[in-house]
């Protein structure tokens, strides 16, 4: 299991609609809350669909990489 917290840089399956499919998570529930780092849009989606889309976690809340 990847291991992800708040404002950790992810990689998703599918890409948005912009074209990138690198999110910042900014907040931490039952539901997720991801901003697009390309075009800004936020997206709320339920954590285990979330789990299921996840490929990669890039950076975590530090900047680090992983």
């Amino acid at each position: 299991m990847l291991s992800y917290s708040l404002n950790s840089i992810v990689v998703m399956k599918k890409p948005h609609a912009c074209g990138t499919n690198r999110w910042q998570i900014i907040r931490l529930g039952m539901d997720i809350r991801m901003k697009c780092l390309h075009c800004g849009h936020s997206v709320l989606i339920p954590r285990s669909r979330f789990e299921r889309l996840l490929r990669k976690v890039e950076a975590d809340h530090e900047g680090e990489t992983s």
